[in-house]
């Protein structure tokens, strides 16, 4: 896996657990601030044809 790979699959992740804990702490804002950093995160990686559902080593 090359380093851009892992990198945005590492951001993504990130993203979604605080996109979790945001939701769980019912802060409204900050799940739609990480859902729009998902979103974006997850277009990158499809135009780049990054698999997300791959595992970060």
């Amino acid at each position: 896996m090359d380093a851009f790979t892992t990198g945005i699959l590492q951001r993504i992740h990130a993203t979604e657990s605080d996109l979790r804990r945001a939701r769980e702490a019912g802060d409204d804002y900050l799940a739609e601030v990480e859902q729009g950093e998902l979103d974006d995160l997850r277009r990158i990686a499809a135009e780049h044809g990054v698999d997300v559902r791959q595992k970060v080593a």
